[in-house]
């Protein structure tokens, strides 16, 4: 798995203009049964692909917590959401809040998460991938073939049922 992960950023780099010009398409021409397949694939991948033996997502990218996630989190770990923010957190330029530093914080060195039933909502529906009207989030899902292995593997699945 781990030369499959180093090999991902190039993977998707070569893939870059290809799915540009695909997911231009897809906005243009969205198949009414898209989401349908988007789930279909979804699931297809996560029923091959062992999160717990990669955590790339984990490692090198931070996720945005809402409002609703710190309270969620600083309650679980008994902090006042404040410190939570103080301990944790920034805000971005953007103005959300996202992890003060990567790997995140709460990635033990197993791949587990320490905060897994109340992660934010960004980590439990990374990569995205089996979202109603997908299309939308292309920028996004071209970001996340370059981090997930599932989510590469998701788009060129689509790429060649949709041809």
């Amino acid at each position: 798995m781990n030369d499959r992960i180093k090999a991902l950023p190039k993977l998707a780099k070569d893939k870059h203009k290809e799915n540009k010009l695909f997911f231009s398409k897809l906005k243009k021409r969205t198949p009414k049964n898209l989401d349908k397949i988007m789930q279909e694939l979804h699931d297809d991948e996560f029923k091959r692909t062992d999160c717990l033996s990669c955590a790339n997502c984990c490692k090198t990218t931070g996720p945005l917590f809402t409002d609703k996630d710190i309270v969620r989190i600083a309650k679980f770990l008994k902090m006042k959401p404040g410190i939570f923010i103080e301990s944790y957190l920034y805000l971005d330029e953007d103005n959300d809040y996202v992890l003060k530093s990567v790997p995140c914080t709460f990635l033990d060195e197993d791949n587990y998460c320490q905060i897994y039933n109340v992660r934010p909502k960004a980590c439990r529906e990374f990569p995205h991938t089996d979202r109603k009207k997908f299309q939308q989030i292309a920028d996004l899902t071209m970001k996340n073939v370059a981090i997930c292995p599932a989510a590469f593997n998701i788009v060129e699945q689509m790429k060649e049922r949709l041809k």
